[in-house]
C-alpha cells in the first residue's frame, strides 16, 4: 500500500498525493539522489495483471520522452518496485485548469484564447511525434503561476510506437470531452484532440460543459447526436466561431491541425487585447454596449451644444462671398501682398475702402498714403552723400599714411646714403695716409646706430 514516506526504486520518496485517476495516483515526491521535487505517477496494482495496461503505461514513458516542448511535461524516469510500476515526471508548480474553473466559474475570452493557443501548440508537438493524447480535459492541463500551460497525463495515449492496445469495443477517455468518433469506437486521430480541446474552451467560456447526463454513456452519445447549447451572448463572434469549428461533428470540418487552431486562437487573443486597450471591447451583442452609451448622452444635454460649437454651420457665408467676387476679382494682387506685412489685420481693413492705388506704396512699411512715396528718393540721396564723404575721408587718411611713411623711410635711406667714408693709405703700423698710397681702407657708418664696417684693398689706376 502506497502512502507518504514510501520509497520507490530506493530513490523516490512519496510525500503527498496530489491527484487520482482511473489508472493510478499522482504523488508529489522527492528525488533523494538529485535533491529535487518530482511528480510520481503510480499504476494501480490491480491493473498489473492486465498486460495491455502495463504495456501502455510503459509506452507512455517512451512516447513522452520523445517530445521536447515547453508545453509538455518532462519525463525523468520509469521503473517498477514492489509490484508497482511508476513514472517519474517534472513537478509543475500551479493548479489544474479544472480547479481554476471550479473556483472562478468561467474565464474571459482573451484568457481562454491564450490558454487554447498554448494547449494546441503542445498537442501539435505530440502529433508531430505520431502521438494522440485521447484524454484532453481541464484536469490534464496545468497552469503555472506565470500563466503558462503544461499538458500532462499521456497514460491512455496512442502512439505509433506502442500500437493499439485497447480491447475491441472499449473506449478510453473522459466522456464529457470525448470526440464523436471515439464515442462510436473509431480510431482516435489528431482531430479527436482538437475536438476535446474545443470542448475545454467551451467550458472556459460558458462555465459549464456542453453536454450533461446521468451516466458517461449518455454523455458520450450526446456528443455524437446532439448540438451543444449556445455560448453566452457576451462572447465575441470570432471567438464563438473558433470554438464551434473545433467542435464540429465531422472531423474534416474542424481545424485542419492543432497548429492551425493555435494560430487562429492567438490572433483572436491579440485582437481582444488591442480592443480592450483602445477602450472599445469586442462584444457578441453590439446593442448592449450601445444602450448605456445612449443613456449617458441623453441626460447630459452637453452633446447638443456641441453641434453649435462646430461653427462650420455659420459657413453659409459662402452666399455672401459670391457678392464679393466682383470686388475681389480686380484686387487679387492687393490681397496677396499684405499677407507678408507685419500688420496683416490692418491691411485687409484698409484694402476695402481704399482703391487700388495702395499697391504702389507696398514697399513702404511706414506709409499708408501717397506722401511717403517721396521718402525713397531722399533716403537714396542721403545715402549717396554719406558714401561720398566716407570715400573722401578714406582717401585723406590713406594719403596721410603714405606721406608719413615716405618721410620716415625716405630720411633713413638718405642717412644711409650719406655715410661718411674715410680712405687712406694703410701704413705698416696700421695708420692711414691719404696721399700716394697703394693700399686704402674705407670706414662706412651703418644707419640707425648700427656701428661701422671697414673694407681694405689695393688701389689700382
Amino acid at each position: 500500500m502506497l502512502g507518504p514516506g514510501v520509497k520507490l526504486g530506493n530513490r523516490y520518496r512519496l510525500d503527498e498525493r496530489i491527484a487520482s485517476g482511473g489508472m493510478g495516483d499522482v504523488w508529489r515526491g522527492t528525488d533523494q539522489v538529485l535533491g529535487r521535487t518530482v511528480a510520481v505517477k503510480s499504476l494501480l496494482p490491480a491493473l498489473l495483471d492486465e498486460p495491455g495496461f502495463a504495456e501502455r503505461f510503459r509506452g507512455e514513458a517512451r512516447t513522452m520522452a520523445t517530445i521536447n516542448h515547453p508545453g509538455v511535461v518532462d519525463v525523468y524516469d520509469f521503473g517498477s518496485d514492489q509490484h508497482i510500476a511508476f513514472l517519474v515526471m517534472e513537478y509543475v508548480e500551479g493548479d489544474a485548469l479544472s480547479a481554476t474553473l471550479s473556483r472562478v466559474g468561467r474565464l474571459t475570452p482573451a484568457r481562454t484564447m491564450a490558454l487554447l493557443a498554448q494547449a494546441a501548440d503542445a498537442l501539435h508537438a505530440a502529433h508531430e511525434k505520431g502521438i494522440v493524447h485521447r484524454d484532453v480535459k481541464p484536469g490534464n492541463l496545468l497552469v503555472r503561476p506565470n500563466g503558462t500551460l503544461v499538458l500532462t497525463d499521456f497514460g491512455i495515449a496512442r502512439s505509433d510506437l506502442v500500437g493499439q492496445l485497447t480491447a475491441a469495443g472499449s473506449v478510453l477517455g473522459t466522456a464529457s470531452y470525448i470526440s464523436p468518433e471515439q464515442a462510436t469506437g473509431a480510431v482516435a486521430t489528431p482531430a479527436s484532440d482538437v475536438y476535446a480541446l474545443g470542448v475545454v474552451a467551451y467550458q472556459c467560456l460558458a462555465g459549464r460543459r456542453p453536454f450533461e447526463g446521468d451516466n458517461p454513456l449518455e454523455i458520450a452519445m450526446k456528443h455524437v447526436r446532439d448540438t451543444p447549447r449556445a455560448l453566452p451572448a457576451d462572447i465575441p463572434p470570432q471567438v464563438r466561431a473558433i470554438v464551434e469549428r473545433a467542435m464540429a461533428k465531422d472531423p474534416a470540418a474542424r481545424w485542419p491541425s492543432a497548429a492551425a487552431l493555435a494560430s487562429i486562437a492567438r490572433q483572436a487573443k491579440l485582437a481582444l487585447s488591442q480592443a480592450a486597450r483602445s477602450g472599445h471591447p469586442i462584444s457578441g451583442v453590439p446593442a448592449s454596449p450601445a444602450a448605456p452609451v445612449a443613456r449617458a448622452q441623453v441626460p447630459t444635454a452637453a452633446p447638443r451644444p456641441q453641434p453649435p460649437a462646430a461653427a462650420p454651420r455659420p459657413q453659409p457665408r459662402p452666399p455672401v462671398s459670391p457678392a464679393r467676387p466682383p470686388v475681389a476679382a480686380p484686387r487679387p494682387a492687393v490681397i496677396a501682398h499684405p499677407a507678408p506685412q507685419p500688420r496683416p489685420p490692418v491691411a485687409p481693413r484698409g484694402a476695402a475702402p481704399v482703391p487700388q492705388p495702395r499697391p504702389v506704396p507696398q514697399h513702404n512699411p511706414l506709409g499708408y498714403a501717397r506722401p511717403p512715396a517721396a521718402a525713397p528718393p531722399r533716403r537714396s540721396r542721403s545715402g549717396l552723400w554719406t558714401t561720398a564723404i566716407v570715400v573722401a575721408v578714406l582717401v585723406i587718411l590713406c594719403s596721410g599714411v603714405i606721406s608719413f611713411l615716405y618721410r620716415k623711410y625716405g630720411a633713413t635711406a638718405s642717412a644711409s646714403a650719406s655715410v661718411s667714408v674715410t680712405s687712406g693709405a694703410v701704413q705698416p703700423y696700421g695708420g692711414d695716409y691719404p696721399v700716394r698710397t697703394s693700399y686704402r681702407r674705407e670706414v662706412r657708418l651703418l644707419p640707425a646706430g648700427g656701428g661701422t664696417t671697414t673694407s681694405e684693398g689695393r688701389e689700382t689706376r
